[in-house]
């Protein structure tokens, strides 16, 4: 009798993965590539793991497959007219999946993802600029609609108050409602002082 096929799967195993990778990459454990990062002078060389680059970046993964023979035990590539801060950060994400920056930093971001076609830090990207165009949007909506009424109300600040009372007389009307009005009979001073009669016109003689 043949059993039924069960899945095994863990919801950990990507996020260990890339932690363990993480680790090995600050420690320089099992490293096989150099990227050596040169912009306006300055120049810094990080070392990698050419099967996470190659997996997250298009571009990587042509040079890698691409290359001819090895240069000693680790492969070396330039990189020009990337900053050494952008480069740090896109190792960052590409072994964590996560990165922070500086908001003035995103484009730069976007662009460095562009230049290594690096697919999930574009999307990323994108998502992030989308929010916050989003949010200096609602941010000048709302600055506006609060000077429309502050405008309205300095020019009709009597109007205003006087619609503030009219509804607050409305409210009170609402919540005791006038009690019936008495019977003549039943109010004070009905019998002791009536009104008089209307004076007659004179007759002419």
């Amino acid at each position: 009798m043949e059993s039924n096929a069960v899945l095994l799967e863990s919801k950990s195993s990507p996020i260990n993965l890339l932690n363990e990778m993480h680790q090995l990459r600050l420690l320089g454990h099992l490293c096989d590539v150099t990227v050596s990062v040169e912009y306006q002078g300055v120049r810094a060389e990080f070392v990698a793991h050419k099967a996470v680059l190659a997996a997250t970046s298009k571009f990587f993964k042509e040079v890698f497959l691409n290359e001819k023979g090895m240069d000693g035990p680790r492969t070396n590539v330039l990189l020009n007219e990337v900053q050494v801060a952008d480069f740090a950060s896109f190792l960052e994400f590409v072994y964590t999946a996560k990165v922070e920056v500086e908001e003035d930093r995103v484009q730069r971001m976007l662009e460095i993802a562009e230049k290594l076609k690096c697919l999930d830090l574009s999307e990323t990207c994108f998502q992030l600029k989308k929010q916050m165009l989003e949010s200096v949007l609602l941010e000048l909506q709302n600055f506006s609609e609060s000077q429309n009424a502050e405008e309205a109300s300095a020019a009709q600040p009597g109007a205003s108050l006087e619609c503030q009372e009219a509804a607050a007389a409305e409210a009170e009307r609402a919540r005791c409602p006038p009690a019936p009005p008495d019977p003549p009979a039943a109010r004070p001073g009905a019998a002791a002082s009536p009104e008089p009669p209307a004076a007659k016109p004179r007759e002419k003689t």
